[in-house]
């Protein structure tokens, strides 16, 4: 995990570098401190010289100042170099968010994404600044500090190390509790983050059903979680703390009434009686920093153990070794013995076996559950069967890279997602690069230009969060025009009106025939009689197909399909 964790630094090493020889270069200044107060009391003071002392004051000033322009490197450029490292991380995440599969966000809960590549990044951020920096500056500081003490007085020096084996004992003991009780604490966030997620998304629901108090109460559970899991945190901290104190101070106390006896005696000078005490404050300064390490390093290392998760799941849906960009595509589709299960267990599709021709239209209904939007998800690879094989243009869909095949495949559904940006924005997002007669083009075709002359800012009209300043008509002909865009020969409409009403839903189908001309297209409908134009319908039931034909004559056959129509 160490070596996965510094290969972060090596973009960065120069930042690096430059932040880690500031701080070893300041802790070695503050080291040279001690002694120079040492040689201020015992050969400045006794000589009388105000010319000596003020220039020798002075220099020590200077040295402050060097010193102090040296902490601010370390504390901008060191954060700097933090803030780099989680950024790459951060990006490095959502990079690999965005690849995995549908059915790994189908078991994801959002709010927990949200805590990964926010809240345990921060943390890492931090440790990546503070880590090996902090570490080898401890280490080094307090190496130099009893180096010089032993040089000052060895009897001194080892009273004082003293308190190293308390402060090992405590880290050994606490340093593996706070690392597991942070885990605690980032798993509290996350679900923490699920409930405001699911609450604040839900709200017209929540408060349609006049359920404010019962969200309220549920919050208050994880909130109440939350809290008991930090504070054990803190307790954990506190006794630390507690302990840590009342060792050092204890050491410091004795060292303080031995060293007095030892000047008394006449075997240490004032001025190094005073410089060694300065020398233990700086001896115990790495050890109040490594006390603070239990407190910040168990959070870096659960953040970071947690990153690697997220980075360690691999998509269910990649690209295919050999696999090659697919051709543009006239649009035949074969389904071959086609399976798929959700879970291992339930059968979804049971061997379908289909093949629609370019350029037409077939429809797919059917009982709820039979199958229908699964069938349709395989198309552009969203799942891949679990069994037979699905073939465009007698390619199997594994052969073509997943970005080829989707840029093909326009995709219409009842639940249409915007973003919160103009309406320009979210037509473009069918072709990113689309000029302004693209899009006016694609506004006209969508039935959208009422619309766009009638909104105050036109094209660059807010839509707000989801879409939610537009009615459920106009997100469809939205939906509609982005595909327009893309302008792809295979087009997928599932339930893309079942939410509308009668009126609003003849607009939209006035767009999906237009969009429909020349392109294989699946439809999926919930009113059966928006169907019947369909070259071909295709009745399934239980993951099966039952029965194939146009409206006419599937009426005649007085089976599954007149069944449906009721």
């Amino acid at each position: 995990m160490l070596r996965q964790f510094f290969d972060y630094y090596r973009p960065h090493m120069g930042l690096f570098w430059l932040d880690f020889g500031c701080a070893v270069l300041s802790g070695l200044l503050e080291l040279a401190f001690p002694l120079a107060v040492a040689g201020f009391i015992d050969h400045l003071l006794p000589q009388g010289d105000w010319g000596l002392t003020v220039l020798a004051s002075a220099g020590l000033v200077g040295v402050y100042i060097v010193n102090a322009l040296l902490m601010v490197v370390v504390i901008y450029w060191g954060h700097m170099l933090g803030i780099n490292i989680e950024t790459e991380m951060r990006a490095r995440a959502f990079a690999h968010l965005t690849r995995l599969s549908w059915g790994w966000f189908d078991r994801a809960e959002t709010g927990k994404l949200v805590a990964r590549v926010t809240r345990d990044l921060e943390e890492i951020g931090e440790v990546a600044h503070h880590g090996p920096e902090d570490l080898f500056i401890a280490i080094m500081t307090f190496a130099g500090a009893f180096a010089l003490m032993l040089w000052l007085h060895p009897p001194l020096a080892f009273m004082t190390l003293v308190v190293v084996p308390l402060m090992a004992w405590l880290l050994g003991v606490y340093g593996g509790r706070m690392t597991r009780n942070w885990q605690a604490i980032y798993a509290r966030v996350g679900a923490f983050n699920v409930r405001l997620e699911e609450s604040i998304g839900g709200i017209r629901v929540v408060q349609a059903f006049t359920n404010e108090a019962h969200e309220r109460a549920r919050f208050a559970e994880d909130n109440a979680r939350y809290r008991a899991t930090k504070l054990d945190a803190y307790r954990i901290m506190a006794t630390v703390s507690a302990l840590q104190y009342m060792g050092m101070r204890s050491v410091q106390v004795v060292v303080m009434v031995a060293g007095a006896a030892f000047v008394f005696g006449g075997s240490l000078s004032t001025g190094d009686y005073v410089a060694f005490l300065l020398l233990v404050g700086v001896f115990f300064r790495p050890l109040e920093k490594i006390a603070a390490v239990v407190e910040t390093y168990p959070r870096g290392i659960a953040g970071f153990q947690r990153y690697q998760k997220l980075l360690a799941q691999s998509p269910d849906i990649a690209d295919a070794p050999g696999a090659q960009d697919a051709p543009a595509l006239s649009g035949r589709i074969r389904f071959e013995d086609v399976q798929f299960t959700y879970d291992g267990a339930r059968g979804v599709l049971r061997g379908v076996t289909l093949e629609v021709a370019p350029g037409e239209t077939v429809a797919l209904v059917g009982p709820s559950g039979a199958g229908k939007s699964t069938l349709m998800a395989l198309v552009p690879r969203f799942y891949d069967p679990t069994g037979g094989e699905i073939r465009i243009d007698g390619v199997a869909l594994t052969d073509m890279t997943l970005a080829s095949l989707r840029r093909q495949v326009g995709l219409v559904s009842q639940d249409v997602f915007l973003f919160g940006g103009t309406l320009r924005e979210n037509i473009a997002y069918g072709k990113l690069d689309a000029g302004e007669d693209e899009i006016l083009e694609a506004v006209r075709n969508a039935r959208l230009d009422t619309l766009v002359s009638e909104l105050p800012q036109g094209l660059d009209t807010m839509v707000g969060e989801r879409g939610v300043m537009l009615s459920g008509g106009q997100r469809q002909r939205v939906a509609i025009a982005r595909v327009f865009l893309r302008n792809p020969p295979i087009l997928l409409l599932d339930e893309a009106t079942s939410a509308l009403d009668r009126a609003t839903e003849r607009e939209v189908q006035a767009a999906l025939a237009r969009l429909a001309v020349g392109r294989t297209t699946l439809i999926i409908a919930h009113r059966l009689e928006t169907i019947r134009h369909a070259d071909r319908i295709v009745v399934l039931d239980t993951g099966r197909i039952v029965e194939i034909g146009n409206h006419d004559t599937l009426v005649s056959n007085q089976q599954a399909y007149v069944a449906l129509l009721g």
